[in-house]
């Protein structure tokens, strides 16, 4: 064997050990979840603070989504951790109801990027009698979607317009 093939097998090698702290995990960007929902997270503040917008598929009423403001924070990982997060969405202009968000990053060893959450949706109910049904909890599972540079968040769901959805 040469000593290029020899050089490329080492470099392959080692790549498949590289630990948690080498394969780090970004929170910016573009990211779509199992329902097909797109959440934009802006840059990472060096104090962990992030802002963003998140485009559901999912409603309450099954009616016309709109782009909603999310705001959140990152913990840093720890030694050989990956980072932590949380975040709220303040489902604006289409529902009475806010989402908080908690979850991981991960990225696998072929540099596979995804984010693990859990929710919690509380929607406005009339009265005290009624808050039994006013919590729903869930989980997401979102995964980066490659983009062109530049925010192509849409800002409304294919049902409140002719636009198209970007595809997967």
């Amino acid at each position: 064997m040469g000593s290029g093939a020899f050089a490329l097998v080492l470099a392959l090698a080692l790549a498949a050990f590289v630990s948690p702290a080498e394969r780090k995990c970004q929170l910016s960007g573009l990211w779509r979840n199992e329902q097909d929902s797109l959440m934009e997270i802006s840059a990472v503040r060096d104090d962990g603070d992030f802002h963003g917008k998140y485009l559901t598929r999912v409603t309450l009423t099954g009616g016309c989504a709109r782009a909603s403001p999310l705001k959140g924070a990152q913990q840093q990982p720890g030694e050989g951790g990956w980072p932590t997060f949380a975040f709220t969405v303040r489902w604006d202009k289409f529902s009475n109801a806010t989402t908080a968000f908690a979850g991981q990053c991960f990225v696998d060893a072929a540099g596979k990027e995804t984010l693990t959450t859990v929710w919690l949706l509380r929607e406005a109910v009339g009265s005290l009698e009624e808050d039994w049904k006013a919590t729903r909890v869930g989980r997401n599972v979102f995964t980066r979607k490659r983009t062109p540079k530049g925010k192509i968040l849409p800002s409304s769901s294919p049902s409140c317009e002719d636009a198209s959805w970007p595809a997967p």
